[in-house]
């Protein structure tokens, strides 16, 4: 039997090709030389103490010996540690010119703020929780909902990535809602406004844009896209950003699995949008909007066997 020879692979005459790539002509793709960044690991971490922070005994830890006041101290400074930590990298990511104190004290500041809208967001939550109850007759129960339903840990995640948005936090609230995207299997962006007692019935397949703006009241199925329908573009050809360029849903919207709502229009007051309708102007309010329904054949296959 031939004896095969163990050769050491040489990844010296390889490395001057890839080196090529290392370009600007796409534009910064390149980390090599930056700060540290902020780890998708970690804003997984973060995500889910924030989750056992809004629900605590949520991942079934024995906290039986602890007070609610304790576990929730405990559950705060958690989160707080966690995410001061990647605040920091991230602040001293977006501009290299900032020294370490004063990315530490905006990482401070963004946590004080931060803390003093968490209560109102657990409420929001919790109207949340109990619009997916409400609205699912499968439902056996509201620890059930806070439990397994997806669109309470997408919405948990959300409500605080919003909140970081706004406060023009870099990287972080993209990740973090990137993560619910990958744990759920429902994509919002950070930038969405969503009001309150809002639900999404299994969720899996549901896209919402960046300036999507949402009521109170409204209820979507799997695979709904609140979209845009097209992308502005400045003399010089390049993506205008910040514009208003997806849907707005006032309160009491119901729309069904996998209707696709593009642009910046309207759906009124107590609308209903039937499942896979495609919509590109505003609906008025107190409208259903269906597609026609589809002429269906019956063929009896027992004449083919005879």
């Amino acid at each position: 039997m031939r004896q095969c020879k163990e050769q050491q692979f040489d990844a010296s005459a390889h490395v001057s090709a890839f080196l090529g790539t290392f370009d600007r002509v796409a534009g910064n793709a390149n980390f090599h030389g930056l700060k540290p960044l902020p780890q998708m690991q970690v804003i997984g971490d973060i995500s889910n103490e924030l989750l056992e922070l809004m629900f605590p005994g949520r991942c079934g830890r024995d906290q039986a010996q602890m007070s609610l006041e304790e576990i929730l101290t405990l559950q705060l400074n958690n989160v707080c540690s966690l995410l001061k930590s990647q605040l920091f990298l991230a602040y001293r990511y977006d501009k290299p010119s900032l020294d370490e104190c004063d990315a530490n004290d905006l990482a401070d500041q963004t946590i004080n703020k931060l803390c003093t809208i968490l209560p109102q967001l657990r409420i929001s939550l919790k109207m949340d929780a109990r619009a997916a109850f409400e609205g699912d007759p499968a439902a056996r129960n509201l620890r059930e909902v806070i439990l397994s339903y997806p669109c309470i840990k997408t919405l948990t995640i959300h409500r605080v990535a919003h909140e970081l948005f706004l406060m023009e936090v870099p990287l972080i609230p993209r990740m973090m809602n990137e993560y619910a995207h990958k744990e759920t299997g429902i994509d919002i962006h950070p930038g969405a406004t969503i009001g309150n007692s809002f639900f999404i019935d299994h969720g899996t397949g549901t896209v919402i844009g960046e300036t999507t703006i949402i009521g109170n009241n409204v209820k979507l199925y799997q695979g709904v896209t609140l979209g845009a329908l097209s992308f502005p573009k400045d003399a010089c050809g390049a993506l205008i950003r910040g514009t208003k360029r997806h849907p707005t849903l006032e309160d009491n919207v119901t729309i069904y699995s996998n209707a696709t709502i593009l642009g910046d229009v309207t759906i009124g007051r107590n609308a209903v949008i039937g499942s896979n309708v495609w919509i590109k102007e505003s609906v008025p309010m107190d409208t259903m909007v269906v597609i026609q329904e589809p002429e269906i054949t019956f063929r009896d296959l027992r004449m083919r066997r005879s």
